[in-house]
């Protein structure tokens, strides 16, 4: 079986370039079988390494299974059949194939047994994302996607740096759990860092994916992000300084996305929060933490999809995206707010919704473990989600204030795909048996005890309260929110402009100065040196004789000062 096992991710990457070739229905049919039969060739793949070969006295493995390669990409596959139907109407004929190159990377990730091969698909993935960003077209998306492009770059630059001194320092390519006990694994973790977009560098991630396309933005939610929880569990799972890097992510998120008028700018700071909570898991590192942390990516995945595939529509059908500017959609719009009012609830871990079943693992495992301030904070970052995205995004867009506008549902294709990943949250929150039989562990816990819903819907309740007694202060304008990227983005440009441009010409300046110092002092020693030039000329015996006295009281001044 193992020789003519197919690698499902480089079927996704080379579908992704036959795509163009195709027009009409064929087209979209292909769009949404592909990664059909990709999830298929996933659950083909057995346990243990299916493909390896030889490459400078290392052994590769570009092809393994186990349980948590298998959830991760069986999720990607998902994502990209439910993104590909989504965005069956968009006319670029780049982004489609662009984010599916995308996804089958992402794929290759998860299935890969060596940090050689991930460093190879985690590579192909900025790539196949900055295309992504760059096929809307617009000035505000070429700039995003260079900015975009950078960070990423930056990330591969130190993770290959850590990868390369794993090798050197272990002789080994096996990806497996890692200490850090050394400057590679730092570098190493650094680079998953940056991908999961921990702060400072996450300001890539609300700054790119709102300038993405309708449907652009769908795709980029879920596998940047994922893939690094992903490698994450598998490289540094009990890690504990991953519990404090989750917990700032989680409020950092939350506190940028109340601030945020910008309807897609919400939905990205809360990917940054809702990783913080898989993060912080990772670093509990027991198996109710570390399953619960593949769980929630794996809901996050889905109702972060239709959030923003809510959220696109709005978008592609209003033309606008600042929540001051809409508002009263759900007279017009009526499945777009249905479906997304399903998402908010599955975000904010709803009794009966797919995010209820998961991130509370990862609560209930900070409390087994006797990590008392640890869950804590996580419970109060849970009220936060849900005023953010739970609350906040569907009030907003389509409950809030009328707005006058009166826009129609999106096309069907579009339709389809926000019930399918609305049937997929509920699903899996009144029924989480299939999706607790796919984790990396056996599973030993019951989501829904008395004490477990009650305490979540006091949660909700009163979040709720306080979200509708704070409104006055709530309700946005047309500001815009000061990011870490303001560094990058302003700060040092102006520091430039202002003080390295200045030294740039005074450094030339001086390099022209010393030039022209140079070259007429040696064409002075050429000068002199010519046949009728002093150092050419008879000089007498009585001359000689004086300068080498000189010389000589000279050497004896210096010899005894």
């Amino acid at each position: 079986m193992a020789e003519v096992l197919i690698h499902p991710g480089l079927v996704l990457i080379v579908g992704a370039f036959l795509l163009p070739l195709l027009r009409g229905v064929v087209r979209s049919t292909a769009v949404v079988v592909l990664p059909l039969i990709v999830l298929w060739l996933v659950w083909q793949v057995p346990d243990g390494p299916a493909w390896q070969l030889r490459f400078l006295d290392y052994t590769l493995t570009p092809l393994q299974g186990d349980k948590l390669s298998r959830l991760f990409a069986t999720i990607f596959s998902l994502m990209a059949a439910g993104g590909g139907l989504f965005a069956m109407t968009q006319k670029s004929r780049i982004e489609v194939p662009a984010a599916y190159v995308y996804a089958g990377s992402a794929i290759g990730v998860a299935l890969a047994g060596d940090l050689v091969t991930v460093f190879i698909f985690w590579e192909l993935m900025a790539v196949g994302s900055t295309l992504v960003l760059w096929s809307q077209g617009t000035d505000a998306a070429y700039r995003a996607a260079r900015r975009y492009l950078m960070i990423h770059l930056l990330g591969g630059v130190v993770l290959f740096a850590g990868v390369t001194g794993h090798i050197v320092n272990t002789g080994d390519v096996t990806f497996t759990r890692m200490a850090l006990d050394s400057p590679a694994h730092w570098l190493i973790l650094i680079g998953f860092l940056v991908n999961a977009g921990a702060p400072p560098l996450s300001a890539w991630l609300s700054d790119a994916y709102p300038e993405a396309s309708w449907s652009g933005t769908v795709f980029l939610s879920a596998f940047t992000t994922k893939t690094a929880v992903y490698v994450l569990i598998r490289g540094f799972p009990g890690t504990e300084l991953l519990i404090w890097v989750g917990l700032f992510m989680v409020f950092y998120g939350i506190i940028y996305a109340l601030l945020e008028n910008d309807l897609r700018r919400i939905l990205s700071y809360s990917i940054i929060n809702q990783v913080g909570f898989m993060i912080a898991g990772i670093g509990i590192g027991t198996e109710m933490a570390l399953n619960g942390a593949a769980a929630h990516a794996f809901a996050h995945i889905i109702y972060k999809a239709l959030l923003l595939m809510s959220a696109g529509s709005v978008v592609l059908m209003t033309g606008k995206r600042k929540c001051s500017e809409l508002g009263g959609l759900f007279h017009t719009m009526p499945l777009t707010a249905a479906c997304g009012t399903i998402g908010a609830l599955a975000i904010s871990a709803f009794p009966l919704t797919s995010g209820f079943v998961s991130k509370s693992m990862v609560s209930q495992a900070a409390l087994d473990g006797h990590l008392m301030w640890v869950w804590l904070l996580l419970t109060a970052a849970s009220a936060g989600v849900f005023l953010h995205a739970g609350i906040k995004f569907p009030w907003f867009v389509f409950f809030q204030k009328d707005s006058g506008l009166r826009p129609a549902e999106p096309p069907m294709s579009m339709r389809w795909a926000m019930v399918v990943f609305s049937f997929l949250c509920i699903a899996l929150g009144v029924w989480p048996e299939p999706l607790y039989a796919l984790l990396p562990y056996a599973v030993n816990f019951v989501p829904y005890t008395g004490a477990h819903v009650v305490t979540q819907l006091q949660l909700l309740l009163f979040s709720g309260l306080a979200f509708f007694v704070l409104l006055p202060y709530l309700k946005r304008t047309l500001t815009i929110t000061l990011d870490a990227d303001w560094v990058w983005r302003l700060l040092l440009p102006a520091l430039l402009r202002n003080v390295g441009l200045p030294l740039t010409k005074a450094w030339h300046m001086l390099v022209h100065a010393a030039y022209v110092l140079i070259t007429e002092s040696t064409a002075l020693v050429l000068y002199q040196h010519r046949q009728d030039g002093r150092f050419a000329r008879t000089w007498s015996t009585r001359s000689m004789a004086l300068w080498v006295l000189v010389l000589l009281l000279g050497f004896l001044v210096i010899y005894y000062l």
